[in-house]
């Protein structure tokens, strides 16, 4: 699959190189179109403590290149790639190296969500380190049924959220099934952050929901520059070209890395929805 002419087209369309200096050159081609950028080396679920610390070496490069390039020093990372299943202690000090550098050069450090069973233990070494340096934030998954209370929770601590809606397969005690449930807690959550948060982010492809946020934030008379809409690269470029003509801050999250294959069968393992999602998204602009 990575050698062949699909396999190609797919790394090209959604992901920005193997290499780091791909990905800054994909990132000096977004930033001329008026785009802000996360960089995300893939990689997840390592199994020893070298791995853990080899990740976190990467983004510590990641960071320092982007702000050598005038680029803002923004990366985003999975806890189990810092070696969260190893142990809480090491993952917390390889994090916490990136938190530290984040704070001296201004940048930010985005600790991604996984699956419901990490949860709790990501809310814990979110809130410490932003206790320490403030340069970190998290993700919230607007299908799972505790995100009102976690978003509460991380408001009150002025700690910034990116929300989507959620790629892992949960069972019905854990997460809504249902796409319209998915959507109206989604819209929820958002006005929850939009008006008690700390800079979020509106992570999403769903032109209805942008649609609604827009009317949101008209209404609420919210600044254009007190949030952030998100997305991946290589999605609906359609959509990020038109919000950044209509004057909203957009990021996009730009995955890079050799583990681009297995990053995606795991992602498309866990939900099937996903594959159409993708599938949609190689002919679509």
């Amino acid at each position: 699959m990575e050698t062949s002419s699909l396999g190609r087209r797919l790394a090209r369309r959604f992901i920005a190189g193997e290499t780091l200096d791909q990905a800054l050159e994909a990132v000096g081609r977004l930033k001329r179109e008026g785009i802000t950028v996360t960089l995300d080396h893939l990689g997840e679920s390592v199994t020893n403590r070298e791995e853990a610390r080899a990740a976190s070496d990467v983004c510590l490069r990641a960071m320092d290149a982007l702000h050598a390039n005038g680029f803002e020093g923004n990366v985003s990372l999975k806890l189990t790639q810092f070696g969260l299943d190893i142990s809480y202690e090491e993952c917390l000090a390889n994090v916490e190296r990136l938190a530290r550098r984040a704070r001296e050069i201004g940048g930010f450090v985005h600790v991604d969500m996984e699956s419901s069973a990490y949860t709790q233990r990501t809310l814990d070494l979110v809130a410490e380190l932003h206790g320490r340096y403030g340069s970190v934030g998290t993700v919230i998954q607007s299908y799972l049924l505790r995100s009102r209370a976690d978003i509460e929770f991380l408001n009150a601590r002025r700690i910034r959220v990116r929300l989507c809606k959620g790629a892992y397969l949960e069972p019905p005690e854990v997460a809504f099934a249902d796409k319209g449930a998915v959507d109206r807690s989604y819209f929820e959550l958002a006005k929850l952050l939009l008006d008690g948060g700390v800079y979020p982010a509106i992570a999403t492809h769903d032109p209805a929901l942008i649609a609604q946020i827009e009317q949101y934030v008209a209404d609420r008379k919210i600044p254009r520059d007190a949030f952030e809409f998100q997305m991946l690269y290589g999605i609906r470029r359609d959509l990020q070209v038109r919000l950044v003509q209509r004057g909203y801050r957009l990021r996009l999250y730009v995955p890079f890395g050799r583990a681009w294959y297995p990053y995606y069968m795991r992602r498309l393992a866990e939900r099937p929805a996903n594959v159409l999602f993708i599938l949609r998204n190689i002919f679509r602009h």
